[in-house]
């Protein structure tokens, strides 16, 4: 619900806006409090929070484990008011590290050091709301932190759709609208899972003392969070920095090189939320929790379960964004202030995104078989390593295909990292593949053969383009492909043998 949301917001977002220099600085103020938030919240924070709470659970019962979580949350608010404060002063400077190249339009480079400025309180909320989530989570309460995204969406959708035409009138800019959305999207996130918590008996307590706050810092299960999240930190600050470079190099392009990958970007998320999103959060607690009770066969077989489902889905998708990828840009996006060309760009993007799209979703669920043991050291020594080597792809490669070099230098980078985590773990006996994986692979790979055929001429027996004057024609035969797409690889893993039901797990 939430990435199909996700699209709707970036389907409005490309026909009021389009891509040119006003995109390009959303996308980036946009794209700073994300980074915030990664390395506070889902990044850095969940990967040392989630497998100490599940081994305080597992061994200490719920009085200690209700201490935990208020002493953590104290400990994090109180950095995050620090950090909301010090980011609203530093706007400009974090502006210009992230994208100068938005300073040869000085209009956008102010444009969105403002929106910076109003968007960066998200952080804050956004890194409650992992907590929460993280809570939740390890109680297998999936429903709502999965879910609550949707508010986000559906405020920026309210703020494309309602709130720039206002803006407009009122004589702002109206791009500033969605920064207004985004805020007002982080705000009701939190209130939602404030509430869950409320009903499960774990909401945290926040204490405002600054005595308080010292006595939760020498909190023990404090100290063996913020000492996991060291190199937690630096490995989602690793993964970052490329984006940051990337984010910096697209700024020097032609104008409109950071919406073209955004966009691209929110197209290749669905897949990689729906799958590897979706199964990393369900797996860390998991893992976490078998590694608390020594079970390692259940902690092997749950990794296994995991890549299994990863080349069962991710695999198709990913030939699907490569082999199909102009009719889905421009069923989602060609509408409106997004023209022929934006398209093109879009497109070429989305390929390079394609390229490492199963090593995305598979490092989703590698990463957590390294977390769950509480080695955090072990991946960053990986990113570290694919960091220089995407750089280096980057410098070979975007002479050659501009931005959608940068997209494809990550999908490579990707690839790398998710066979360097899988050959580690493998190594260290942690995983043990279940027997007839061949087999697997052999049912997987002809389903797989027979959708690219399908879809390849699909790709090419309609002009998708010049079908845009006929919008809902254009929408029924994507969703006609699609539904067969569908049908041929699912009776097809039928028909070799393959039954889904082995997939299914309480």
């Amino acid at each position: 619900m939430s990435r199909i949301a996700g699209l709707v917001r970036e389907l409005l977002i490309a026909s009021t806006f389009g891509a040119n220099a006003m995109t390009d600085a959303f996308n980036v103020a946009f794209r700073i409090p994300n980074l915030f938030r990664r390395f506070f919240a889902e990044g850095a924070f969940s990967q040392a929070f989630v497998p100490v709470l599940a081994a305080s659970k597992a061994q200490y019962g719920g009085a200690a484990t209700r201490l935990l979580i208020d002493q953590t949350a104290t400990v994090l608010a109180w950095v995050l008011l620090g950090v909301s404060i010090i980011g609203v002063a530093a706007s400009p400077a974090l502006v210009w590290a992230m994208a100068s190249g938005l300073q040869q339009d000085p209009r956008s480079f102010e444009v969105a050091v403002v929106m910076t400025r109003w968007m960066f309180p998200y952080i804050a909320f956004m890194s409650l709301v992992a907590l929460a989530a993280g809570i939740l989570n390890t109680w297998r309460h999936f429903a709502v932190p999965a879910a609550t995204p949707v508010l986000l969406n559906l405020c920026m959708i309210a703020a494309a759709w309602l709130g720039a035409p206002w803006f407009k009138t009122l004589g702002l800019e109206p791009i500033y609208a969605l920064a207004g959305g985004v805020l007002l999207g982080g705000v009701l996130q939190l209130v939602v899972q404030i509430l869950a918590l409320k009903q499960l008996g774990f909401t945290p307590h926040i204490a405002l003392r600054w005595g308080a706050l010292l006595s939760a810092w020498a909190d023990p299960g404090t100290k063996r969070i913020l000492k996991l999240m060291g190199p937690a930190l630096l490995g989602v600050g690793v993964a970052h920095v490329s984006m940051l470079i990337n984010t910096q190099i697209a700024s020097h392009l032609a104008p409109g090189s950071v919406s073209w990958i955004t966009y691209a970007d929110r197209l290749m998320e669905f897949p990689t939320a729906l799958l590897g999103v979706a199964m990393g959060v369900v797996l860390m607690p998991q893992l976490a929790l078998a590694r608390a009770a020594g079970d390692t066969a259940k902690y092997s077989a749950m990794l296994d379960w995991g890549l299994r489902l990863v080349l069962l889905l991710a695999l198709p998708c990913a030939l699907a964004l490569l082999v199909f990828p102009k009719p889905l840009v421009a069923v989602l996006y060609h509408y409106g202030a997004m023209t022929d060309f934006d398209v093109q760009k879009i497109t070429y993007a989305l390929m390079g995104w394609a390229v490492g799209l199963i090593g995305i979703v598979a490092i989703k669920v590698l990463a957590p078989g390294y977390y769950a043991n509480q080695d955090t050291r072990t991946p960053v020594r990986v990113a570290i390593m694919v960091l220089v080597i995407t750089q280096l792809l980057n410098i070979a490669l975007v002479p050659l295909f501009a931005h959608a070099a940068l997209t494809l230098s990550i999908g490579i980078g990707a690839l790398i990292n998710a066979l360097w985590l899988l050959l580690g773990l493998l190594k260290r006996g942690s995983y043990k593949p279940e027997p007839e994986w061949g087999v697997f692979v052999l049912q997987v790979f002809t389903a797989c053969a027979l959708l690219t055929l399908f879809l390849f001429w699909a790709n090419g027996a309609f002009d998708w383009i010049a079908l845009r004057g006929e919008a809902f024609k254009r929408i029924g035969l994507l969703a006609g492909i699609l539904s067969v797409s569908a049908a041929i690889y699912f009776v097809a893993l039928r028909v070799l043998g393959l039954s889904l039901r082995q997939f299914v797990r309480r």
